[in-house]
């Protein structure tokens, strides 16, 4: 028997939670970065700001970049991350595991550091209409780890924060849900490294889509 709905909202973040895009943005952000002139951020600083918006994103991966150089910088990202996003997919599993949410009736949401012109383009695939209730992006309310994200979409369902669940690859979800009151969980497959998220409290941290999928249908 399924256990009693433990959460009626989850949101997903989406690069590195169920989109496999982490490789490319570290590359993207190290190829933006040298084209303004820059020094070339390591895998791990580009990694680590992946989430983030991407003023914000940027700017902290490339520290020796001035900020008049934002927006060429911002722009080289877009021209690199343009090339290759055909390339991109979800995580084997994902679609199987959204459906199976939904039909427990879970709302499910996004919540990502992405712009919502490209959320909106990824939305757009055939295989995505109707899964997600709603989504938040970060240039249209505030870049992670701030709430606010969080807050509107509970707010648009009317659903508090103790039956709110934000499932995320980096520190940057797991803080905005601890500083929304929100429950979190964590995945190991994407940018950020596991060890960094116990301080931050989730509920569990999957290393696998399955091992994600399981735990939800078992504690969600």
């Amino acid at each position: 028997m399924p256990s009693p709905r433990r959460f009626d909202l989850i949101a997903f973040d989406w690069d590195g939670t169920l989109y496999d895009s982490t490789k490319v943005i570290v590359r993207c952000i190290q190829r933006a970065v040298v084209d303004v002139g820059g020094a070339m951020p390591t895998d791990r600083a580009a990694a680590f700001v992946i989430g983030m918006s991407l003023a914000q994103a940027l700017a902290r991966a490339a520290p020796d970049v001035p900020p008049e150089k934002y927006p060429a910088l911002g722009e080289r990202y877009r021209h690199h991350y343009y090339q290759h996003k055909d390339d991109l997919s979800l995580f084997d599993g994902v679609l199987p595991l959204l459906h199976e949410l939904r039909e427990r009736q879970h709302r499910l949401a996004v919540a990502t550091g992405k712009s919502r012109r490209g959320l909106d383009e990824v939305l757009a695939s055939e295989e995505l209409h109707g899964v997600f209730d709603g989504s938040r992006t970060s240039d249209e309310t505030a870049g992670k780890p701030h709430p606010l994200m969080l807050e509107e979409l509970m707010r648009e369902f009317a659903i508090e924060p103790g039956r709110t669940l934000m499932i995320g690859d980096t520190t940057h979800d797991l803080e905005m849900a601890r500083n929304a009151g929100c429950a979190s969980v964590g995945v190991s497959y994407g940018a950020h490294e596991p060890a960094e998220f116990h301080a931050l409290g989730p509920l569990h941290i999957a290393h696998s889509v399955r091992d994600l999928h399981d735990w939800l249908l078992a504690n969600a």
